[in-house]
């Protein structure tokens, strides 16, 4: 079916379901928004609260003109990126005039463009939900919030208030329908870590969606009990992401997520090239909308069509797939076959950092073999064909144990990556280009079934395995005929259950 045959599908579903007929949505329209922020050059600076407001709405302006446009092209629900309003690098004093009262959920529902008289300080929760009525669209964004505590709460900071990094959702009418405390906060020194896990979500005539930010999405509160538990298939992920090849990029982790956990995503980043921040994209589990832009220094709309059932969606074959209910079942007992093999070619191994953690590696010399690199209880094991000849070399790097750099988190990773040079101690650096083509496969005995596939190729570009999921105790992916050169691929396991025990 053409596109057009299918925007014609679309509007039938849709007249169908306002005219109070039975019928099925199957698709819905999705923005985000890579938001090229105006930053407070002076962030530190105590500042009034007219001056602020006058500040930040530089950037509603912005958010605007995007809602305007995304509403032209048929969108239901738009998300715009953490930090996007207000900037960052702010003390706990200096962003206080920035921060929104958002009241308890005790005190809702609300409608803050309609009931503007109702709590002080709203002002910037206000033009967002007029935004969103006015354009009859679900609006998701993040601001600073602030709420008074009681002094005998012992929790309550020293100034009187609690002051969270927060996303707020408006629906289509402009009601404040959803708001989330981010969880894991990243030197975000101005903001408090709430008492208490949130499991935020809500839910619409195509969904239920659930709200994340940043950081959260290496941890596993909230976001994995969000899908687990509270059956969340839409995630909304506000993010100011500093990108770190070759594992943590914006868009690789994304669409990993998307894959491993099989929902769909919208993820909205801020777009700072000085600061290495830019990637959003709209991703259902086997297909993906994105932008990675470091050249210029412009803010992007991204428009794509889900599917209501991420289900539904058409890609990868997962061979025997775990499900989430199986996660915490697969035990230690896996190390065995590990340490069978362990010998093979040792004389080649070697040691470099990558992402801050002491990798062993192993060098890929030849155009076609096998190759196997242990360390700790993980295995990791390479079978590839290279399709063209280069200079460029590749290794396998396993890490098996706990990082501790920029955030504490225990990590099991199988990696193959393409060297920054042609020694081995450029092993692990940040590359963005690669011209060797292959076809591989790579499978390693982990611990934990928490593992993200990720493929990304020459110039930050993604690529889904062609299958993935679990075979005889081992997580594995097969690609077949890239056509362009590998920059990663890697099964990046998040080890949750030893994060504590590491510690």
């Amino acid at each position: 079916m053409t596109e057009m045959g299918i925007k014609v599908v679309i509007q039938v579903l849709y007249c169908c379901c306002v005219a109070q007929v039975a019928c099925t949505i199957h698709y819905y329209t999705a923005a985000v928004y890579e938001h090229h922020a105006i930053l407070n050059d002076n962030s530190t600076a105590l500042a009034s609260r007219s001056f602020a407001l006058k500040f930040m709405s530089k950037n509603l302006d912005i958010y605007e003109q995007q809602v305007i446009a995304a509403s032209k092209r048929g969108v239901e629900i738009i998300v715009f990126p953490e930090d996007g309003i207000h900037g960052f690098n702010y003390s706990r004093a200096s962003i206080y005039p920035y921060l929104d009262y958002l009241p308890s959920p005790d005190l809702l529902p609300w409608n803050p463009c309609l009931d503007q008289d109702r709590f002080q300080d709203t002002e910037i929760l206000q033009r967002l939900s007029c935004m969103a009525s006015t354009s009859a669209m679900f609006l998701v964004a993040n601001l600073g919030t602030k709420r008074p505590c009681d002094p005998l709460d012992p929790q309550c900071p020293p100034d009187g208030r609690y002051q969270f990094n927060t996303d707020v959702v408006f629906d289509d009418k402009g009601a404040l329908v959803a708001s989330y405390f981010k969880q894991n906060l990243y030197f975000e020194y101005a903001f408090d870590t709430p008492s208490e896990v949130q499991y935020a979500f809500f839910d619409t005539r195509f969904g239920r969606f659930g709200l994340f930010t940043c950081f959260d999405i290496l941890f596993y509160e909230p976001v994995v009990n969000l899908i687990k538990k509270h059956q969340v298939r839409h995630l909304l992920y506000p993010t100011a992401w500093m990108n770190q090849l070759p594992l943590l990029s914006s868009i690789q982790i994304q669409r990993a997520f998307a894959t491993r956990f099989q929902v769909n995503m919208l993820a909205a980043n801020i777009h700072h090239t000085t600061l290495g921040m830019t990637g959003s994209g709209i991703f259902s589990p086997t297909n993906s909308s994105y932008h990675y832009d470091m050249n210029t220094d412009q803010g992007h709309l991204i428009v794509a069509k889900l599917p209501v059932d991420p289900s539904e969606d058409t890609g990868p074959r997962h061979d025997e797939k775990v499900s989430l209910e199986q996660a915490d079942s697969l035990g230690m007992d896996k190390t065995e076959h590990c340490m069978e093999s362990r010998g093979h070619k040792q004389e080649t191994l070697f040691h470099a950092k990558m992402m801050y953690d002491n990798f062993t590696f192993i060098p890929l010399k030849d155009n076609d073999e096998k190759v196997h690199v242990c360390a700790g209880a993980l295995c990791c094991y390479l079978t590839y064909r290279k399709h063209n000849v280069s200079n460029e070399l590749y290794a396998l790097g396993v890490f098996d144990g706990l990082h501790t750099v920029h955030g504490t988190y225990s990590l099991q990773i199988c990696a193959l990556v393409k060297c920054g040079g042609p020694d081995m101690v450029t092993c692990g650096q940040e590359v963005t280009e690669a011209s060797s083509t292959m076809s591989f496969q790579l499978w390693g005995r982990f611990s934990t079934n928490y593992i993200f596939p990720m493929i990304v190729t020459s110039g930050v570009t993604l690529q889904l395995p062609d299958h993935w999921g679990w075979k005889d105790q081992n997580c594995y992916m097969k690609k077949t005929d890239l056509e362009l050169g590998l920059v990663t691929a890697a099964l990046y396991g998040r080890f949750y259950e030893r994060d504590i025990i590491l510690r």
